[in-house]
């Protein structure tokens, strides 16, 4: 009983405070008395419910098989609150909101593995040089079926990743499974991993720059490839760059606003709308293309996520780039997150955002300009189609949608489609880019266009 009245006193004081600002607002007479009796209902409600939480809770603290703190509890159902809304918002424990920080830096405690998930297992897609799993001979497709002797089985590729992360100095042993050879471990010890971001070479005259995420150094990384690249080929043989964004699956806001800037010089990257239309958000970018103009090609797939789609949506209502491969996954919207004192903190979903000419890609995705499908050389079949944005239970709406859209979006959907993509954290780079066994045929019709748009343009300075 005594929990239940903390509840109730609990409930009291916040629907007096609710009270206390609802009737600051000047009201006719008649409305007022409606207002009260709209609110009297509602705390009745709120009441009610409350009381029911409160039975459920003793309950379970009580007569549950096993015994269980009132943390677990009381976390659990804050958790359940939010997940309930959308896929995106979930409470985040002291422990789960450091992880998440340290995360942003672009370093933390790990392995140094690039993964995916692929039949219930967890398959490397490559390991990062100069870290543990690189140290220990790890390759692009073992495929990792226990962890500390635990099957991964039944394990989503987040829960995966989080077991492999860590400590810095302690041990986790992985089961691998390689073909051509009998299931092995290997004993790894996490380490410092740092995410270098952004990633960069030349291809022949043309200058390649891959972001694996949108951390708070992405930015300084694009820049510093843009420069490296220019004087490696020399800016009078420089012909374009390509911007791959393939598998990011996003980051933080302010670096995906900075990485579309570089490449304009004028005009809105993105606007970010939430319940209230008063608290509109707009970004827009400053004077100053890095690139001075040069043609630029962007590669998004389904894995490009967030952060990834407002860079492509931005570049392409601006006409700055031709967006090459296939659909992005199509999560237009904003999660802010909320230190809750003593308690980590909470992830809620706040607003959607909007490319500039006023899309919303929520559930939709960024349309590529030219569609380009990844050729699996072993057996010439097209990329496999994974799971989008549309897909996942509680997905959130596109406000754009014709009705009949809408209510297609309610049908169920596909329960054997691949593994979320986009909200894991990781990077997964394309296959046919990272085992250097294949060839990457995206990259390659991105790498034509840009030379086809090279030489038209040196035609068309020779006529004149």
């Amino acid at each position: 009983m005594m929990r239940k009245s903390l509840i109730a006193a609990c409930a009291v004081a916040a629907l007096s405070f609710g009270a206390g600002v609802a009737f600051q607002t000047t009201v006719s007479a008649p409305a007022l008395a409606e207002t009260k009796g709209t609110e009297a209902s509602s705390n009745e409600d709120i009441y009610r419910l409350l009381d029911l939480f409160g039975n459920v809770f003793e309950r379970v603290r009580r007569d549950y098989v096993e015994p269980v703190t009132d943390q677990q509890l009381i976390e659990a159902a804050i958790n359940g609150m939010l997940s309930s809304l959308d896929p995106h918002s979930s409470y985040l424990n002291a422990e789960n909101y450091k992880d998440m920080q340290v995360q942003t830096k672009g370093e933390f405690g790990g392995l140094g593995i690039e993964v995916s998930m692929e039949n219930g297992l967890v398959k490397v897609v490559s390991p990062i040089d100069d870290t543990p799993a690189f140290r220990a001979g790890l390759q692009p497709g073992d495929l990792i079926s226990h962890l500390d002797g635990k099957p991964v089985l039944g394990l989503s590729l987040q829960d995966a990743v989080e077991q492999m992360r860590g400590k810095i100095g302690t041990v986790i042993k992985l089961t691998i499974r390689r073909d051509g050879k009998q299931p092995f471990d290997v004993n790894l010890t996490r380490d410092v991993i740092q995410i270098k971001s952004a990633r960069w070479h030349r291809e022949g005259d043309i200058g390649y720059i891959r972001l694996t995420a949108f951390n708070e150094k992405t930015y300084d990384g694009l820049k510093d490839g843009i420069e490296k690249l220019r004087k490696e080929i020399g800016t009078d043989k420089l012909h374009g760059f390509v911007l791959d964004l393939r598998n990011n699956p996003g980051g933080l806001l302010d670096q995906a606003i900075s990485v579309s800037d570089a490449f304009l010089d004028a005009g809105e990257i993105v606007s970010t709308r939430s319940r209230n239309a008063e608290d509109t958000q707009r970004y827009n970018a400053r004077k100053g293309d890095l690139t001075d103009g040069l043609p630029l090609v962007v590669l998004i797939n389904d894995g490009s996520a967030s952060a990834s789609e407002i860079v492509a949506g931005a570049l392409q209502d601006h006409h700055r780039a031709i967006i090459v491969g296939t659909k992005s996954f199509g999560k237009g919207s904003v999660q802010t997150i909320i230190p809750l004192a003593g308690h980590g903190a909470m992830r809620l979903t706040t607003a959607r955002y909007y490319t500039p000419s006023g899309r919303s890609i929520q559930a939709v995705g960024i349309e590529p300009d030219i569609e380009v499908r990844q050729l699996k050389v072993a057996d010439g079949a097209g990329e496999q189609r994974r799971r989008a944005e549309a897909d996942l239970p509680n997905a959130l709406k596109n406000p754009n949608a014709p009705a009949d859209k809408k209510d297609a979006d309610k049908k169920p959907k596909d329960s054997k489609a691949a593994p979320d993509a986009g909200e894991d954290g990781v990077d997964v780079t394309p296959a046919s880019a990272a085992d250097g066994k294949a060839e990457d045929y995206q990259l390659s019709r991105a790498l034509d266009i840009l030379r086809g748009v090279a030489i038209f343009r040196e035609r068309q300075t020779s006529v004149q």
